[in-house]
């Protein structure tokens, strides 16, 4: 296919492999056009010519470990740290913390996107996969998804749509079949990356 062998990639390097899958996942939901390659060590990675990598997430050890590599690489790496106090984190470096909920861990992930690529605008050009049906949500389908990804419950839905509870479960279900998608988290990626609602807002 042309242009595959231009998809910009990343690299997670991190020892937790169960951490590791679940970032692997978000990261492919955000940013879909990226390849995310996963190495369990700094050896690992660096055979497979790092130059290559348009950024690299990166547990805090290892960056603590590698600090001359990731130094040379600070604007294309992001610290992957537990801690949830801003005042432990590496100075200099972009740190997201992995220890809070899949909600706000994908909020950070977009805001990421956001400032560093425009929603893609910044990284090379590949066309986008859209199936038909993700090109198939109506005017309320939209109102009730970016309502959902807002964190609002289905009556309060219905309530600010002045519609019945069961239309609101059958756009709902209507929704996450058009797009494939099952989760809120999911929804939520989907909502921002296409524009129905600001990050802001959630």
């Amino acid at each position: 296919m042309e242009g595959i062998n231009h998809q910009p990639k990343c690299a997670i390097i991190d020892a937790n492999m169960l951490a590791t899958i679940g970032l692997r996942q978000i990261l492919g939901e955000v940013m879909p056009i990226l390849q995310v390659d996963t190495f369990g060590t700094m050896g690992q990675l660096m055979a497979h010519n790092p130059e290559e990598y348009v950024h690299f997430f990166a547990a805090q050890d290892v960056v603590v470990g590698n600090m001359s590599f990731f130094s040379q690489h600070r604007v294309k790496t992001i610290v992957l740290t537990t801690q949830t106090d801003p005042s432990t984190w590496l100075a200099g470096f972009h740190c997201i913390c992995t220890n809070q909920e899949e909600k706000e861990l994908v909020r950070q992930f977009l805001l990421l996107v956001q400032n560093a690529h425009a929603h893609g605008r910044n990284l090379p050009p590949l066309a986008p996969v859209v199936s038909a049906q993700q090109r198939t949500l109506s005017d309320r389908e939209v109102e009730v998804l970016s309502l959902i990804v807002r964190g609002f419950i289905n009556k309060e839905i219905a309530d600010k749509l002045c519609i019945s509870l069961t239309t609101v479960i059958s756009h709902r279900k209507n929704i996450m079949d058009k797009l494939g998608i099952r989760s809120v988290s999911g929804l939520t990626i989907y909502a921002v990356m296409h524009g129905y609602v600001d990050i802001g807002s959630i």
